[in-house]
């Protein structure tokens, strides 16, 4: 998902490359290599996330500072996100309303992803409590928050007829159940002598477990 950097007091919009800073001696050629591990994808999109609101607050108007936001701040800031979005959400009056895969464009407008949105509260939701931000005023995670998502969510399951329910893990059946299972059965005949047959019985089931 592209989210926005800032610029100065321009908004424009960022993929998914990370640039990586190299150090390098004043006057010299020679690089230092840093032996802090990089940080994972998820930490480097939470925190490009993070400094994203930030840097939206700081040129908030009328001014606003992170203490100050509130669960109707992070509604805006979600809405303000829509213009970079990437996804067609169709319009009811759009003859192509609840079509999967519409077979000719139409002007309904482009919107950030539910799933989108939803992954990038969880991260700033995160980033704000690892930043000094009480869990029990975290606007993230308003109830306003979870009902506007909830919105967005099922009307872009009917507009794009995209279903979001929940796919069921398929349970994978043991290998072993396949394998065939040998008795050996000694029928000493009665006579306590071993003079009986020896019967092999082949069937399947999980070897070793007593079925």
């Amino acid at each position: 998902m592209d989210f926005v950097t800032a610029q100065g007091n321009n908004f424009t919009t960022s993929g998914n490359n990370m640039v990586q800073g190299t150090n390098f001696i004043a006057n010299s050629t020679t690089m230092i290599t840093s032996s802090v591990p990089p940080l994972s994808r998820y930490e480097n999109q939470k925190r490009r996330d993070w400094n994203t609101f930030c840097q939206y607050v700081r040129n908030h108007q009328p001014p606003l500072s992170l203490p100050q936001c509130t669960s109707a701040h992070i509604l805006e800031f979600l809405r303000y996100l829509d213009q970079f979005g990437k996804t067609k959400v169709h319009n009811q009056n759009c003859p192509f309303f609840g079509l999967l895969n519409p077979p000719a464009p139409c002007p309904c407008p482009l919107r950030q992803a539910w799933g989108s949105l939803d992954a990038l509260i969880g991260r700033l939701r995160a980033a704000y409590e690892e930043n000094g931000g009480k869990p029990e005023m975290n606007p993230f995670g308003s109830r306003n928050v979870r009902l506007f998502l909830r919105e967005v969510r099922d009307f872009q399951s009917k507009s794009r007829g995209v279903s979001y329910e929940k796919k069921r893990k398929r349970t994978l059946s043991s290998t072993n159940n396949n394998k065939s299972k040998i008795i050996t059965v000694i029928d000493d005949g009665g006579d306590g002598r071993g003079t009986g047959t020896c019967v092999t019985f082949c069937g399947y089931g999980n070897i070793g477990n007593g079925n």
